[in-house]
């Protein structure tokens, strides 16, 4: 699930010109049939907590442009994406728990490319109950060793 991890990386040979970089390659799970797509900007201030636990309809593709990204999904231990790399998730019914600006002087600004499935939203948070209900599912956090 994670971005520039050999197992989920190239699937085909890319011919690129050399003023062309490929930053990411990987084959998500699904692609929803109707679905759509959508490509935001996101800027976080220093310290900025990001979003609460949510989950996206479909999979989701990121590059950090400026900062550093606190990222975390469920089943993989929390992480720092600094400027210059990318992430992604499958959508679906993982839990997305973090993706606040690691940084407490700088801002962090990231592109996120989305594949909404059809009639369901692009975003939808997840109440305490289900964190609750799916916490044998997360990583150790960092201070849990």
């Amino acid at each position: 699930m994670s971005a520039n991890n050999p197992e989920h990386g190239a699937t085909h040979e890319v011919s690129l010109p050399p003023e062309v970089t490929l930053l990411q390659e990987v084959t998500p799970p699904f692609f929803p049939e109707g679905g759509s797509g959508m490509t935001i900007l996101v800027e976080w201030p220093p310290d900025h907590p990001g979003l609460p636990p949510h989950r996206h309809s479909g999979p989701s593709f990121g590059y950090v442009m400026e900062g550093a990204l606190r990222f975390e999904l469920e089943g993989e231990p929390e992480r720092v994406v600094e400027a210059g790399g990318t992430f992604w998730e499958p959508g679906g019914d993982v839990i997305h728990y973090q993706d606040g600006n690691a940084l407490s002087d700088a801002p962090t600004k990231f592109v996120v490319t989305m594949v909404c499935a059809p009639g369901q939203p692009m975003l939808t948070l997840v109440d305490e109950e289900e964190l609750k209900e799916r916490a044998h599912l997360r990583a150790p956090r960092p201070s849990e060793g």
